[in-house]
């Protein structure tokens, strides 16, 4: 299994291709260290809702056969991000802001592209070998528990979740809003999402620092989703999933969690 990890992050390194089950081996490393370092919300009725969603679009999307999988952290801030595999994270902060079920499955259906597009690995391909190999390093030894070896695992995270370049979101939209339609679900949730997001940060920006510097976001960008929505053939929008009382139960079961510990982080360090 390890050897899989290693001979991942080599072929990175020397600009070779991953394949699939290398790549799925290493995500589930680093996922293991996330689910370590962030407090993941660990209700079984919220994790079933988020990973039932989360598939009803991955499965439609996914032409690898991944085992997906769809996290909720227990933070108030506004972040989402996606693991190389298949790992999906989602902020309490972030679900609490939308107002309906199409406007998280935006999200999700937005990350779940960041996957299939390898968009993670592709960021991880240009980081310095160096840094990909401090990585191995901090997977295959104790180091991760000492204080230096907290610093390694931040660099790892600095290459494995790198912001992506404009392109990279542009492409997440484009294919979300396929994966979206496929799924039976709105795709206006998409652009509602980051509507809503862009108009907070206007008048309360404490918060939205994370989704902002990872997620570059702005009216150009709501405007392109909008437009591709608009180019969809004439019906296709006519029976879709907007909302549905279950989400807002979900939502209204999330709420009522305590309140997410001081100093929760938001994103791997």
């Amino acid at each position: 299994m390890r050897t899989l990890v290693v001979l991942a992050l080599v072929a990175l390194s020397s600009g070779c291709a991953v394949s699939t089950q290398q790549e799925v081996e290493m995500g589930a490393n680093y996922a293991a260290e996330i689910n370590r370092q962030l407090p993941i919300v660990q209700d079984a009725e919220l994790n079933r809702y988020i990973n039932v969603l989360g598939d009803s679009i991955a499965r439609i999307a996914d032409t690898r056969n991944l085992d997906w999988q769809f996290h909720i952290v227990n933070s108030p801030d506004v972040n989402a991000f996606a693991v190389p595999g298949g790992f999906i994270y989602i902020n309490r902060g972030l679900i609490a802001r939308a107002t309906s079920l199409s406007q998280v499955a935006g999200v999700l259906g937005h990350e779940v592209g960041h996957v299939t597009q390898r968009h993670s690995m592709k960021q991880m391909q240009k980081a310095q070998g160096a840094n990909i190999g401090l990585m191995g390093i901090c997977i295959f030894t104790n180091m991760c528990a000492s204080e230096t070896g907290q610093a390694l695992v931040g660099l790892s995270a600095n290459a494995a979740m790198a912001s992506f370049s404009r392109a990279d979101e542009d492409d997440a939209d484009k294919v979300g809003v396929a994966y979206m339609v496929r799924a039976r679900i709105d795709p206006n949730g998409i652009p509602e999402m980051f509507q809503i997001l862009l108009d907070e940060r206007k008048v309360k920006p404490e918060g939205l620092e994370t989704w902002f510097t990872s997620h570059p976001l702005e009216e150009s960008r709501i405007a392109a989703s909008r437009a591709r929505i608009a180019a969809l053939p004439a019906g296709t929008l006519n029976g879709l999933t907007k909302d549905s009382p279950a989400f807002q139960a979900f939502k209204r079961r999330l709420a009522s969690l305590p309140a997410a510990p001081p100093g929760a982080a938001s994103s791997p360090r």
